[in-house]
């Protein structure tokens, strides 16, 4: 039958409204078929884009870590040190206004250099100096005092401060002129 064309007076027999009946239904399973498929394609394709982007994510973070973690590794050992640092400069400060023990105020001032030389080959550069004009975001205001030309400014530097690679690792403890 699949051969012969139809006649007219057979497309209307009830054999092939029938048959029409059943072709039009596999086509709309069909049909549907297609669309599921078409949406769980669409699904597939929207998980794996946010797992790529996740992924992309993941590895940036994880590079930009690993920098920060060779730039400021040293940090703990380094804010170790500073107390010495702070210690040699109130021993050579001291030594200045004593003459005895020449020798000794030498030797202080070499180490001193020697130490400041090696944490600033590290990254490590000392900051808050008297006259510059006061940071929050980098001194922390001990007291205010009232002082002529010095109204925002630091006025006396109590404890130094220093930054490892352009980090803060330590406060500049000030006394700020009002």
């Amino acid at each position: 039958m699949k051969d012969k064309e139809m006649e007219p007076n057979e497309a209307l027999s009830p054999e092939n409204e029938g048959a029409e009946k059943i072709i039009a239904e596999e086509q709309k399973e069909e049909a549907k078929l297609v669309g599921d498929i078409e949406s769980k394609l669409k699904e597939l394709n929207d998980k794996y884009t946010r797992l790529y982007a996740e992924y992309d994510n993941y590895r940036r973070r994880t590079a930009k870590e690993k920098l920060e973690l060779i730039t400021s590794g040293g940090e703990e050992a380094i804010l170790s040190f500073l107390p010495i640092v702070d210690d040699m400069e109130r021993a050579i400060a001291h030594h200045k206004e004593n003459e005895g023990h020449k020798a000794m105020k030498e030797g202080l001032e070499l180490i001193y250099q020697k130490m400041v030389k090696i944490l600033t080959a590290k990254g490590v550069k000392p900051m808050g100096e008297k006259g510059e004009v006061f940071n929050p975001d980098l001194h922390e205001a001990i007291t205010h005092m009232p002082a002529d030309g010095f109204k925002g400014k630091i006025f006396d530097v109590v404890e130094k401060g220093y930054t490892l690679n352009e980090k803060v690792i330590r406060h500049a403890k000030v006394v700020v002129g009002s």
